[in-house]
């Protein structure tokens, strides 16, 4: 009995540590409206895109940024593209907010509404786990690596 239930809990531990791993080296897909002009996006005008440094691209063109709710795919956007923990990403929006110097992105509970939204609002850019190609109205924007 002892021992089944050491193996149950090895294998759930197991388990626990794929999954986290997954996700770990999981990336997000960067998509944006099409009125976008650029494909790339560096890995810094993104950061500073969503930490609101900055609402224009290097060419002129207004960028909005639009996040989903939270989740692991928020989770590791927030980690692999900000640098930041969703925690902190939330103190720093609040803090901007409060002292009148920016307002919090619009947030959705799923990645179709955020691609809906972001299909028909010019300028938004997001972020989603995967997309299909054929079915989706927006633009996919590559992030160079470092």
């Amino acid at each position: 009995m002892r021992a089944a239930r050491k193996s149950r809990a090895s294998l759930l531990g197991l388990g626990v540590i794929f999954v986290c791993a997954a996700v770990a080296a999981q990336d997000v897909v960067i998509v944006a409206n099409k009125s976008i002009a650029v494909s790339t996006i560096s890995p810094a005008q993104l950061r500073d895109v969503f930490t609101g440094a900055r609402s224009r691209l290097d060419d002129g063109t207004h960028a909005i940024p639009v996040l989903l709710k939270g989740g692991p795919v928020h989770e590791v956007f927030l980690r692999n593209h900000v640098g930041e923990t969703p925690d902190e990403f939330r103190a720093r929006w609040r803090k901007a907010v409060f002292t009148g110097e920016g307002s919090m992105p619009k947030e959705f509970s799923s990645e179709s509404a955020l691609l809906d939204y972001v299909a028909v609002t010019p300028g938004t850019i997001g972020y989603v786990s995967r997309i299909n190609h054929q079915e989706a109205d927006v633009k996919v924007l590559a992030v160079p690596t470092k």
